[in-house]
């Protein structure tokens, strides 16, 4: 008997560990209005694209941080995308509307890295969503802050 449930107790951990294994390697789902719904990216899918670099400051950090990541309006012309908003989901399920005008008019980025180094889920990753808020006087505003959504895990195209 003691012979089934260890085997039993191997069997789940291995269950655990492929699941595990599977949701690392997607760290991205875009669905709706894009041309191939639903596209999921891995880390390196991402790190592939043409990557934009810049330094700001964020109200959730101290000093200024440079970001590396992909530029969503990039991003969004890649995948074909047809809409005027994507829905931003976050780990936590925090969910935000965020308007296409905002990736034509600013640099927004689907940043990967802080500093040179890779964003953790641990701390704001592994994906984050960031704008250049020194550039622009008009992203001194809260609503704007909101949009910086942080451990990003999908985008509805709407």
């Amino acid at each position: 008997m003691r012979f089934l449930i260890i085997t039993s107790l191997q069997a789940a951990a291995l269950l655990i560990l492929s699941l595990t294994a599977t949701e690392a390697k997607s760290v991205l789902r875009v669905t709706g209005e894009v041309a191939n719904d639903p596209v999921v990216f891995d880390m390196p899918q991402i790190q592939k694209m043409p990557a934009t670099t810049f330094t700001t400051s964020t109200v959730v950090t101290d000093g200024t941080h440079s970001f590396t990541g992909v530029l969503l309006r990039d991003l969004m012309t890649e995948l074909k995308a047809i809409g005027d908003t994507i829905t931003a989901t976050a780990l936590n399920d925090y969910t935000i509307d965020i308007p296409f005008s905002d990736f034509e008019k600013f640099d927004v980025i689907l940043a990967y890295s802080m500093d040179g180094e890779p964003l953790h889920r641990a701390d704001k990753g592994p994906l984050w969503i960031v704008y250049p808020r020194d550039a622009h006087a008009e992203l001194q505003d809260i609503r704007y802050d909101y949009r910086w959504v942080w451990q990003l895990y999908e985008i509805e195209v709407k």
